[in-house]
């Protein structure tokens, strides 16, 4: 049975702190005006970047923006929208439309399934302005389940499913997806389901990046976790209720601030280093190296609670009984067949030094979609590069992203080989 005693002593934590952040806050902009005799010598420097730490250290994070409102391309500027085109309680589906850009009617249609496992959609940003010259770009944009009144009902892993289903056939036939990290099993099931029941909005291709599909793989300290714990010992000790005032008051959830702890505690040092450096930076003046941690942990600090019957459901089907590599995987009572999908592309895209999701379990998307062509199924093992490397960052942008764009040029040009190559979208995506 969870409680609200904890995520009560969390809120309360904050509360406590607030004083001690206005003073902070205002410490900080005394020692850094100019104005200030003192704000440009050692001490001043030290004053000023110690109550900045401290402030940031302390403060509630909320949900950030993606920011996107441009993008340019060949010197030409074209403004960027947000428009919501699907929405549920637990979800809404974002299109990023690209007001007047050349021929973008012509693109595929691209759906990027955001992570539904402590951080915002907002941590794909990079991921989605990548695709944005080549695609018509669609994310999942998930709720903060405290955010979601009690009476709109639960949300679990065949709901998730569902959502999945529901927006592809929102978006039509066509339409190429991307999974990143968590979704991939999901996004799987869900294809196999469309496959099997034959619907032509089945999703085109399939890219699944880091993703969890069979943890028993080079298991991570995350994987050995689940498994060594099993699934009453997170219902016991992962699982909280919403205090008031939240909309979600009386809602069991797995907050976000639990998942962050883990996260920060499985690269402790990495994150204290990083804190300390932007410290010297500050000190030193180095603004821009300040302001790429500001950027980074503005967006990693930021965190949502998830609706426990979803991350229950995970953990069990996911990481303890590994039910969709064995067969074993059901969605409402009917079993996932990966069997079933026979007209999907499918490429996996794992990080050598992924501590989330070891290599070999994204990859086992490959074995197991046994109908799929060897054509239309391809593998990169990105090296050097670590779980949030994947999905964004230098190598993203000059390595990976650039791959999956060549991969869905050629799904395309195989379901349309009468059709030549466009200069953009499709064809702009070969020239990577």
């Amino acid at each position: 049975m969870s409680s609200s005693y904890p995520y009560q002593l969390y809120e309360m934590a904050h509360a406590v702190l607030a004083p001690a952040r206005a003073v902070s806050d205002a410490t900080h902009f005394v020692f850094r005006n100019p104005w200030n005799p003192l704000a440009n010598t050692t001490l001043g420097k030290n004053i000023s970047a110690g109550a900045e730490l401290f402030e940031r250290m302390t403060r509630r994070y909320g949900k950030p923006t993606f920011g996107l409102r441009e993008i340019e391309i060949d010197g030409v500027v074209y403004p960027v929208l947000e428009d919501v085109v699907w929405a549920k309680p637990f979800c809404n589906l974002l299109r990023f439309v690209r007001a007047d850009f050349p021929d973008s009617a012509n693109q595929p249609k691209l759906l990027i399934v955001a992570p539904m496992s402590g951080h915002y959609a907002t941590l794909l940003r990079g991921t989605v302005e990548a695709f944005l010259p080549y695609f018509d770009v669609h994310i999942t944009d998930w709720a903060d389940a405290r955010m979601v009144p009690l009476g709109l009902g639960a949300f679990d892993l065949d709901d998730y499913i569902d959502y999945l289903r529901e927006m592809l056939a929102q978006l039509g036939p066509g339409v190429h997806t991307i999974g990143v990290c968590q979704p991939s099993v999901p996004l799987l099931a869900a294809a196999a389901l469309m496959e099997a029941s034959g619907d032509v909005n089945a999703p085109a291709s399939m890219t699944l990046m880091g993703g969890p599909v069979d943890t028993r793989r080079s298991p991570t300290e995350v994987n050995k976790l689940a498994e060594k714990r099993g699934v009453e010992w997170f219902r016991r000790n992962c699982l909280h209720t919403v205090p008031f005032p939240y909309p979600g008051f009386g809602r069991e959830v797995y907050p976000g601030f639990l998942q962050l702890s883990g996260f920060m505690a499985m690269n402790l040092n990495r994150h204290v280093s990083a804190h300390l450096d932007m410290f010297n930076h500050l000190v030193s003046g180095d603004g821009d190296s300040a302001e790429k941690h500001r950027e980074f942990y503005d967006e990693y600090l930021a965190v949502m609670d998830l609706a426990a019957e979803y991350y229950m459901q995970t953990v069990e089907t996911v990481f303890v009984r590994h039910a969709l590599p064995k067969g074993e995987m059901t969605h409402r009572g009917a079993r996932v067949d990966l069997a079933a999908i026979r007209n999907s592309g499918l490429l996996t895209v794992e990080g050598e030094k992924d501590d989330i999701s070891g290599v070999g379990q994204t990859y086992a998307a490959n074995e197991l979609c046994v109908n799929i062509p060897e054509s239309r199924k391809q593998y990169y093992l990105a090296e050097g590069v670590g779980h949030y490397g994947v999905f964004n960052g230098s190598r993203f942008r000059g390595q990976i992203a650039p791959r999956i764009c060549r991969f869905i040029a050629g799904i395309e040009a195989a379901a349309k080989p009468h059709k030549p190559p466009k200069a953009n979208g499709a064809g702009r995506a070969a020239k990577f």
